[in-house]
């Protein structure tokens, strides 16, 4: 990665498994050398064997595979020099999983044991301290700061966690929430799954019930953090960064779909952006970030089949996708547009790869698609974007690997067959409008896959498969093509434009492309300008700010923007009732005109929707009892059950920190099923009988910024 064009490959011999040949390579792969004896011959684990530091290529531990009986512990190899150099080093423990590297400075790594025992070294893995014992997950908080989550002795159930806080590597501890099932760390905001005993309100499906999860959790108002809903299956945080967070809801019953919900940017207030979301059985999800372009995702939702929906604003607003011009409709279609194959897909192996996009690469999207009134199951194409998704162009009949390459000035694809060996690359050099093609072998083979070096500046890219040998054994085979070689000349100048995105080009010039607050004018490579950017390119950017319009503001709580308009209504179920939430330990009535800035907006002037909030304060908290916040009676039942969300978060704010409290309620009625707050959306089932007194709560425990 990053320029060195070093490759580090283990192979073992498969009739006696007894000898392992490691091989290097300092030229992306065209060539290897032996290397085994740098690490003694050791075996190398195969599932998590080698990892390299986040940032520096250069710094690479490799973990043996040694029986766990043999020894006390395990042996890792470490290299400052990309691995033409190791140092063996004795561990006190074996290894359960991958060594993980501070994102930021990898000196610093973590790693749980067989025994779950929380290990840190501070010296890039030359000496190792336990942390903690009993652990279950851990994650990178900001700065140093580490988040675990550990058994109390004896036990073992996820139900009964502890998530702890230190952040100097394990002098001190600070115990954040107690009785978790999992947690999460996205974009600041720390989440927990827990479990929460309830307190049911016979007389009114809407009533608050108080629960102190935590020693210092003030009150519980009477307020919901969604727009009413009955009945949860499961939440999902699909995805978040330092200003908001996108949360999926999920319908009542296996309906495989549900609603988007959008954060402010605290984490507290949801307002909903997308319904009947699709979210399968399986725990996938299509929502996906467009990293080539701020604003945008696209996600698919289920309604008269799959139908691909994108968002420029980040939830604000939703729409179809264009049809390509130069792709038809079927004579059966009622309401043409293209639409996207996502994670669901991926995982049912209609398509190879998920759509693709970089950072580096502004404005380009790859993925699989069809055209029509919705998703077809069919024999997908590939379509390329490069506006960000407001545009698309079909470029490749049938489903292919595909990959970026020279900070998107070049692509490449290969054909996905399961049948059928392959010999040619495509490559294009106009962002997908024209494809050249290069025979790589003699010798056909079976693909299995691309490879290249981490993000999109290289120019060399891994066609890697295998070719039934004499024997009828299976010969893996890995061809590196340098592309330097093909595009010999380097951009000047006048191979670059000044492209503004979001441009409508036909609205008022001062608001043209204005989105979130600002525009911003990048310097592109032109689509005729067959030449490489090289690896010292650097993406060119300027920002100018914009007045504020209604675009610049979502619906608040409790609101619903009418359809194609920009006015935001209140919901009926919202009609005669206070909206109180708990901050800080007072109790305030929310009482506004529908309008809330999008998060990460940063309009200036123009148009400001008029506010009212804080008709009027009370103290609530531990002044306000579980008995007294409610003159009902209240009485504790087995079903059907309350849910209580319940939100906590820490910000830093003028050298000092700020609390928020606030718990919201939903009726549950059936099984509950809960996501791990984590990317990996792994789902936790509760069966009813077993909760009995007890429901599933969902926490956001803090949110940090500027180190707090």
């Amino acid at each position: 990665g990053d320029g060195t064009g070093v490759s580090l490959a283990f192979t073992r011999i498969p009739i006696f498994f007894t000898d392992l040949l490691s091989f290097y390579s300092e030229d992306y792969g065209k060539s290897f050398h032996d290397v085994s004896h740098t690490i003694n011959n050791t075996f190398i684990k195969k599932d998590f064997g080698i990892s390299a530091g986040p940032g520096n290529p250069q710094q690479v531990i490799l973990t043996a595979n040694l029986p766990f009986t043999e020894s006390p512990g395990g042996v890792i190899f470490t290299s400052m020099d990309a691995g033409v150099t190791f140092r063996s080093v004795q561990l006190p423990f074996h290894p359960a999983q991958a060594i993980q590297f501070h994102y930021q400075d990898p000196k610093y790594l973590v790693v749980i044991s067989i025994d779950d025992g929380l290990w840190l070294s501070e010296d890039f893995g030359n000496s190792w301290s336990e942390v903690h014992e009993g652990v279950h997950t851990f994650t990178w908080g900001s700065g140093i700061t580490l988040f675990f989550s550990s058994s109390p002795k004896g036990t073992a159930r996820r139900g009964e966690l502890i998530l702890r806080r230190t952040q100097d590597v394990g002098k001190n501890f600070t115990t954040i929430a107690k009785n978790i099932f999992s947690f999460g760390y996205i974009g600041g905001f720390l989440f927990t799954s827990v479990m929460e005993k309830l307190v049911w309100n016979s007389d009114n499906m809407h009533t608050q019930a108080c629960v102190h999860p935590h020693e210092h959790t003030p009150c519980c108002p009477p307020f919901f953090i969604f727009p009413p809903v009955r009945i949860i299956k499961f939440y999902s945080v699909l995805d978040g960064d330092e200003d908001m967070i996108f949360m999926h809801v999920d319908n009542p019953g296996d309906t495989y779909f549900g609603t988007i919900y959008t954060s402010d940017d605290r984490g507290i207030l949801y307002s909903k952006s997308l319904e009947r979301h699709l979210f399968g059985g399986e725990g996938k999800s299509d929502f996906t970030n467009v990293t080539s372009l701020r604003g945008v995702y696209l996600t698919n939702i289920l309604e008269e089949g799959m139908n691909t929906f994108i968002t420029f604003d980040r939830g604000g607003r939703w729409r179809f996708l264009k049809k390509p011009e130069n792709v038809n409709c079927p004579e059966t279609s009622k309401k043409c547009s293209l639409h996207i194959h996502g994670e669901h897909s991926h995982f049912s192996g209609i398509t190879p790869m998920l759509p693709l996009s970089e950072p580096t690469a502004i404005g380009l999207v790859i993925a699989h698609g069809s055209v029509g009134d919705s998703i077809s199951a069919a024999r997908p194409d590939v379509y390329v974007s490069g506006d960000g998704g407001y545009t698309w162009w079909g470029t490749l009949r049938g489903p292919h690997h595909y990959s970026i390459l020279d900070s998107g000035g070049l692509i490449v694809a290969v054909e996905a067959h399961r049948d059928r060996q392959i010999s040619s690359i495509k490559f294009s050099t106009d962002e997908g409008q024209c494809w050249k093609v290069f025979n790589f072998t003699d010798h056909p083979i079976f693909l299995a896959g691309l490879a290249s070096e981490p993000g999109t500046k290289t120019m060399n890219i891994s066609i890697f498969g295998y070719r039934p040998d004499d024997d009828d054994q299976p010969m893996w085979v890995a061809v590196t093509i340098d592309f330097e070689h093909l595009l010999t000349r380097e951009c000047g100048e006048e191979d670059y434009v000044q492209w503004l995105a979001h441009s409508d080009y036909d609205s008022d010039p001062e608001t043209d492309g204005c989105l979130l607050g600002y525009k911003e004018t990048f310097r592109r490579l032109k689509k005729l300008s067959a030449c490489r950017n090289g690896r010292g390119y650097v993406v060119s950017r300027q920002q100018r700010p914009c007045p504020c319009t209604r675009e610049d503001y979502m619906c608040e709580y409790g609101f619903y923007r009418h359809e194609n308009t920009s006015e935001c209504l209140l919901q009926p179920d919202f009609l005669n009732q206070t909206q109180d939430i708990c901050l800080n330990g007072e109790l305030e009535d929310l009482q506004n005109t529908g309008y809330r800035k999008i998060p990460g907006d940063k309009c200036e002037e123009g148009v400001r929707p008029p506010r009212r909030e804080d008709v009027f304060k009370k103290l609530c908290g531990n002044d306000i009892s579980p008995t007294s916040a409610n003159s009902h009676t209240k009485r504790s039942v087995s079903g059907p059950f309350l849910m209580t969300i319940i939100t906590h978060y820490t910000v830093a704010k003028k050298q000092s920190k700020i609390t928020y409290h606030v718990c919201y309620n939903i009726t549950i009625i059936n099984t509950v099923c809960l996501t791990s707050m984590s990317k990996s959306d792994v789902f936790l089932k509760i069966n009813m009988n077993f909760v009995h007194k007890s429901i599933s709560t969902f926490k956001i425990i803090h949110k940090e910024k500027h180190g707090c």
